[in-house]
């Protein structure tokens, strides 16, 4: 880490700038920001989002602050660029370009120099926290690639501690619900937030800035709709008629360029953003020196960066306004400038070389940046540039060929299109058998049988496993034998067959005589679901010696599996409190380490936790926000759609049964242990509350085949539980775990007990109903109103009534609940510490709870209030508190 700098003080943060630095009607969003940039400098991290529409004046903003800040204000600044596949964390490369000085190289210039991009978000924490304050500004975060969205949405989660604002702009139309940049948003829910949305120029402003041209402000504002940039560009086109459209208006401005300035102006539009000066003398040659007249019009600006038209509007209006042959020329003119120069930057080659024509370049290149951009973590870029490439496949040699279909049907699985990365990796499998590779075929069985999977086709997905085998089995070569060795004993493992145990032990010899680490790490996980008889402290422990090993060996893929697999264990045996602990630290691992897949199943188990300990409002808005996303998760939609659906069946929503009859359908065709108990326990639990003893039979008639499966007795113990409520004659197993065995062979008293030292009100509540006491039957009923249990209750409100009870309490109001807001007990306290003024650690602190708990209670708080930040809920609070008064 770079050594830290002496706090420079708080009242030299700024220089005096009269007004808002020359804008018009942005003094009050510069003064947030430059009050933001002070509290940073106390310590107090903060985010400011600057939104708006193209041309309202977001880099003005930012400009205008920057200009405005004193030296002991440390300043990163970069930009996203519109590019057909932006560079991987160009914008933070660009933010960290030229801060080496006499202490040496930041932790973040030092992160993004090496090979290590699992080192970058890390690197950015530290960087933030070398000088007070720091403020990071990046623009245009609409066209964010993914690696550097992945940065700052964990840069995000740690603000609050860091003496750091960050300074985001982005057009918020271009920002849909299911744009990654949603992540970053997100993230920032424990963070102080300014959201700074900037309005069009009022009719005065306009007026003032028409002042002395002669042109009717009142059009002119009518027109431009109060756009500071097509207002601007208006008052400076020729003539008093005002432009029709802004690019009309950029346009004859640069007419009145001579041609050969006009022609120079022409040849950088073409290029994205600023053009370094370097590449525009290389494009321009002697033609460089035509540029004066633009600049002195205004049409471009010369800055740190290079030459750059005011605003992308303007460049793009330029660009768009020239025939379409001429603009590939231009292209294919950057392509020649920008080919062997350093430091190479493949994916604006690859955009000029797309727009310019050029197929060769383009295949030259853009399987190589689909690449490099995959492994940065920008994904989705990784897909365009592979996709690109693919559209003139057939010209490539049939080895490369393949391996770009096995590349593609990879990054369509990291975007959650599953059913398209089967499509292509077929087609890689199928051509890698045509030309006699063997070792790249067997990788490529081995991603086909991960794909099938992801989808739910478990036969195919072992039929794959199965070919890649036999594809190595004749080879002398451990090191693929072992890969597809273990990759088939997993899946055995998952799909409960005989052969697992034997598989995994072989798998696991064949990858330490390979030395494979990784492959050991993942036979020690997927031993712990295999191995028969074998008490829970052992499975416990051969997970938590794969997470071990795997994080001893730098094996990210296996450490994130470990934990995703040891939670679901820790969860199904109700190890709750050593299962909070895992969630906490495998979700930070899978947030440093942007694996999304093990993110996403970790996060379900945090909601089921919160769902088992009677946190029902939080458990529902995260699962809701889960199954509605809008990528397709595949199989792990296994995993969350089974304990929404049992939520909504408890709260008594409509349409329920037929979300649960589906899940447990594509749970029986998939044989995952994981899928079965999620989705069996979740029917059979609506089958009592709807009074559909037949679906209970279902359910365990599909369940009887796995019911033996290693690890399966507290999912059975559960199913039987629930069956017997439905009506189903059945009992308590040998070593059925408690409390299911306590409430199975009718002892509610101990069941109930065990329920309430493990922290679940619901099953502790459903116990007491099953007293046949009055007392306790309506303590249970008290509890479920309390949850908004509504299916349950009106089970006990009939058992009360068969109770001989005729006074039976009415279901509380919303307006007599125990908190009139309608929140939990926990969230209550939360809401109470956050009036106080506590961080959300000190929150954790005082409540002994994980900080990412309470950023989740925050943000349910927050949606159950119906306001946007922290100190709105704190007013609400107040209100509330005076009003119980």
């Amino acid at each position: 880490m770079a050594e830290r700098l002496p706090d420079p003080a708080p009242r030299d943060l700024h220089r005096r700038i009269p007004g808002d630095g020359g804008l018009r009607e942005r003094g009050p969003v510069l003064q947030v920001l430059r009050d933001a940039v002070r509290a940073a400098a106390s310590g107090r991290g903060a985010a400011a989002l600057v939104t708006g529409e193209a041309g309202i004046g977001k880099t003005s903003v930012v400009r205008a602050l920057r200009a405005g800040l004193d030296h002991s204000v440390r300043v990163l600044a970069g930009a996203c660029d519109d590019l057909l596949s932006p560079r991987a964390l160009g914008p933070l490369r660009e933010a960290v370009s030229g801060t080496a000085g006499t202490r040496g190289t930041g932790p973040l210039a030092a992160a993004l120099a090496g090979d290590e991009p699992d080192a970058v978000p890390g690197a950015a924490v530290a960087e933030l926290a070398v000088w007070r304050p720091t403020v990071l500004m990046v623009e245009d975060l609409h066209w964010a690639d993914d690696a550097t969205l992945d940065v700052l949405a964990h840069v995000a989660r740690r603000l609050t501690d860091l003496p750091a604002l960050l300074v985001l702009t982005y057009r918020d139309e271009e920002v849909p619900p299911a744009h990654p940049l949603r992540r970053v948003l997100g993230a920032l829910t424990a963070a102080t937030v300014h959201r700074l949305a900037l309005r069009p120029l009022s009719p005065a402003a306009v007026d003032g800035l028409a002042a002395g041209s002669g042109r009717d402000s009142t059009a002119l504002h009518m027109l431009t709709g109060g756009n500071p940039f097509y207002v601007t560009e208006a008052l400076a086109a020729p003539g008093v008629t005002v432009p029709a459209t802004v690019a009309d208006a950029v346009l004859a401005r640069v007419g009145r360029l001579d041609p050969a300035c006009r022609a120079a102006v022409e040849q950088l539009s073409v290029v994205p953003n600023a053009v370094e000066l370097g590449l525009a003398r290389r494009l321009l040659g002697d033609r460089f020196d035509v540029l004066a007249p633009a600049e002195e019009q205004g049409v471009l600006q010369v800055r740190a960066d290079g030459l750059a038209f005011r605003h992308e509007l303007a460049r793009r209006a330029v660009e768009q306004g020239m025939p379409a042959l001429h603009r590939r020329a231009l292209h294919a003119h950057v392509v020649e400038a920008l080919v062997g120069a350093e430091p190479r930057d493949l994916p604006r080659l690859v955009h000029h070389a797309v727009q310019a024509g050029d197929v060769a370049t383009v295949l030259a290149h853009a399987p190589v940046a689909g690449r490099e951009a995959a492994a940065a973590g920008s994904h989705r870029q990784a897909l365009a540039l592979l996709e690109v490439a693919l559209r003139h496949a057939d010209r490539l040699p049939g080895a490369e060929r393949a391996r770009l279909h096995d590349d593609h049907a990879w990054e369509l699985h990291n975007a959650h299109r599953h059913e398209e990365a089967v499509a292509e990796s077929e087609r890689a499998v199928a051509l890698f058998a045509t030309i006699g590779e063997p070792i790249a075929l067997a990788a490529a069985q081995v991603r086909l049988s991960r794909h099938r999977y992801m989808t739910g086709d478990t036969d195919g997905a072992e039929e794959a496993a199965a070919a890649a085998l036999r594809t190595v089995t004749p080879l002398r070569s451990p090191d693929a034998l072992a890969s597809a060795a273990t990759n088939r004993g997993a899946l055995l493992a998952l799909g409960g067959h005989p052969a697992a145990r034997g598989a995994m032990r072989e798998a696991h010899a064949l990858a330490r005589r390979a030395g494979r680490f990784d492959l050991v790490a993942l036979c020690l996980n997927y031993e712990s679901i295999a191995e028969t008889d074998v008490e829970v402290d052992r499975r416990i422990g051969l997970l938590r010696a794969s997470i071990e090993l795997a994080v001893r060996h730098g094996a990210d893929e296996a450490v994130a599996r470990g934990y995703t697999n040891l939670a679901e264990m820790l969860y199904r045996y109700a190890r709750f409190p050593e299962l909070e602990e895992v969630l906490d630290d495998g979700l930070a691992f899978t947030d440093a380490h942007t694996l999304p897949s093990h993110a996403y199943n970790l996060e379900v188990h945090r909601l089921l936790l919160a769902l088992r300990r009677g946190e029902w409002t939080t458990a529902e808005a995260g699962l809701e926000a889960l199954v509605d996303q809008a990528d397709d998760p595949g199989m792990l939609a296994g995993h969350s759609r089974p304990p929404y659906g049992r939520l909504l069946a408890r709260r008594g929503v409509a349409g329920a049964g037929q979300l649960l009859a589906l899940a447990w359908e594509r749970a029986v065709r998939q044989r995952s242990l994981l899928g079965l108990a999620y989705a069996g326990t979740a029917l059979v639990e609506y089958a009592w509350l709807a009074d559909r003893p037949d679906l209970a039979e279902t359910v365990l008639e599909g369940w009887a085949p796995h019911a033996a499966r290693p690890s399966a007795e507290p999912v059975h113990a559960e199913l039987l539980r629930y069956a017997a409520r439905a009506g189903q004659a059945v009992a308590a197993f040998r070593g059925c775990p408690e409390p299911w065995a306590a409430g199975l062979r009718g002892d509610w008293q101990a069941a109930a007990r065990g329920w309430e030292r493990l922290g679940d009100p619901y099953e502790c509540a459903l116990e007491l109903a099953e007293s046949g006491d009055p007392e306790p039957t309506l303590d249970a009923l008290r509890t479920l109103d309390d949850l908004g249990a509504h299916a349950a209750v009106r089970q006990v409100r009939r058992r009360l009534r068969e109770l001989g009870v005729t006074r039976i309490p009415r279901r509380p109001t919303a307006g007599t609940r125990a908190h009139p807001a309608g929140l939990t007990r926990r969230q209550a306290d939360v809401l109470a510490l956050l009036a106080d003024g506590l961080t959300n650690a000190e929150i954790a602190d005082r409540l002994v709870l994980s900080v990412r708990t309470v950023d989740t209670h925050v943000a349910a708080i927050l949606d159950r209030l119906g306001v946007r930040t922290r100190r709105e809920a704190a007013a609400v609070a107040r209100a509330l508190d005076g009003e119980s008064r």
